[in-house]
């Protein structure tokens, strides 16, 4: 059943306002969290220390989705986030998922996700072989949430094995989860996030993530960042550990040369055919300048990519950079047709080649077209004379780009219906 928003306002930025919501997600390896070894201790890694720096990371990114790597086992101190860290200051509406583990890992993955927009459906394990791969599948609580309509999004939050010598076990754990999805076989929105410890986009976890047997369960880069990333100066924007330049016992040195943290988009969320869509340049490893490569985040020239207390925050919480995007979903996904002169009207969707609508009159008359892209911009504007009875309008659509757009029809009764057209 084809899903449809009524508007009364004349443009389209009110449309995006009420139909549309924007969600943050952040992805961030929090470097043994509550974990203390022979090398990360109380003195070097201090948990009460490392709540100060992430509350103030939380707070200037206000996250809706919050992903972690490297946090303790320990189900108390699982809380003790969530308590010390999300919902402080006022803020109470985070929640987190319920733990599972099958690896005997002492550091495992955990989800956070802000309650008032989203609500934990289901958590699974897709994989053990050295570390769990988690996942968590999420569903937006739309304003049509009471008669069973959202979206759903599923965060397969995982920790490969690090090491240079360690890419064939890297490959394992990215084989079984990908056959775990596949196996899953749940067609729906898929982001792929965590510390991967990838030198190259040659591994063969990194291949395996992009070019999958099942075409649907392929993976895109959300920046189209391809190249040879490791110590490579050109890649230095994408750049997310070290950012230390010097040892201090736990956190890695070196400074900033590599390119372990993602966050990778299905198919689904490139382009919007799920009612989950990614916003274009929104993709970024937070507080990286550009100017860092080889150097600690803080280091001269002097960063001003983020205000300088959550820079400090950033370079000595961890010796990783959080990486962070944004998704729109559709707020209103169901709300029953606006009856005028014209009914039954209805859009193919998906659109490959053609933007085809169809309709029924009640009279002759005139009809205005407008089609507007993600960001608000107009791509078609057309008045087309509407004949008493069936009509069938076709208007190629071939050098559009793919993902979602919104249609907007008024009559000469001022009457407007909008619709979403999802070209591929």
């Amino acid at each position: 059943m084809r899903k449809f928003i009524i508007i009364i306002a004349f443009f389209i930025p009110v449309l995006f306002l009420q139909g549309q919501d924007t969600l943050r997600v952040v992805q961030y390896n929090l470097l043994n969290y509550g974990n203390y070894t022979s090398y990360c201790t109380s003195s070097n890694n201090n948990i009460n220390t490392k709540d100060n720096y992430l509350r103030k990371i939380i707070d200037y990114l206000h996250p809706d989705i919050f992903s972690v790597n490297e946090i303790s086992r320990s189900q108390s101190i699982h809380q003790h986030l969530l308590d010390q860290v999300l919902n402080t200051g006022g803020v109470t509406h985070y929640r987190k998922a319920d733990f599972l583990h099958v690896a005997s890992s002492y550091i495992v993955n955990m989800l956070y996700y802000n309650n008032d927009k989203l609500a934990l459906h289901s958590h699974y394990i897709a994989q053990s072989y050295i570390r769990d791969v988690d996942v968590y599948k999420l569903y937006y609580k739309s304003d049509d949430l009471a008669q069973g309509d959202t979206a759903f999004i599923i965060c397969v939050v995982a920790h490969l094995k690090a090491g240079s010598d360690d890419q064939n076990k890297r490959k394992v754990m990215a084989q079984n989860t990908m056959n775990y999805l596949n196996d899953l076989n749940d067609d729906d929105n898929y982001l792929m996030m965590g510390d991967f410890n990838l030198y190259s986009p040659t591994e063969a976890a990194y291949q395996q993530f992009l070019y999958y047997s099942n075409t649907r369960l392929r993976f895109n880069d959300p920046v189209n960042q391809y190249g040879e990333w490791h110590n490579n100066s050109y890649y230095s924007h994408y750049h997310t550990q070290s950012t230390h330049s010097t040892y201090n016992g736990c956190a890695a040195s070196g400074g900033m040369d590599d390119r372990f943290d993602f966050i990778l988009i299905s198919n689904n969320i490139k382009n919007g055919t799920k009612k989950v869509q990614y916003v274009n340049g929104s993709y970024w490893a937070v507080g990286q300048d550009g100017h860092h490569f080889n150097n600690a985040i803080n280091a001269s020239p002097t960063n001003t990519s983020v205000p300088s207390d959550v820079l400090q925050a950033l370079a000595y919480n961890s010796d990783h950079l959080p990486v962070t995007l944004k998704l729109v979903v559709d707020k209103t996904l169901g709300i029953p047709e606006f009856n005028g002169l014209m009914e039954d009207i209805t859009i193919v969707n998906p659109a490959r080649n053609n933007f085809d609508l169809r309709l029924w009159a009640e009279e002759p008359s005139s009809l205005e077209i407008h089609i507007y892209n993600i960001l608000g911009e107009l791509v078609l504007n057309e008045h087309i004379h509407v004949n008493k009875g069936d009509n069938h309008i076709i208007r190629s659509i071939d050098d559009y780009k793919p993902g979602m757009y919104i249609v907007r029809l008024s009559d000469e009764s001022s009457n407007i219906i909008t619709r979403k057209l999802l070209k591929y």
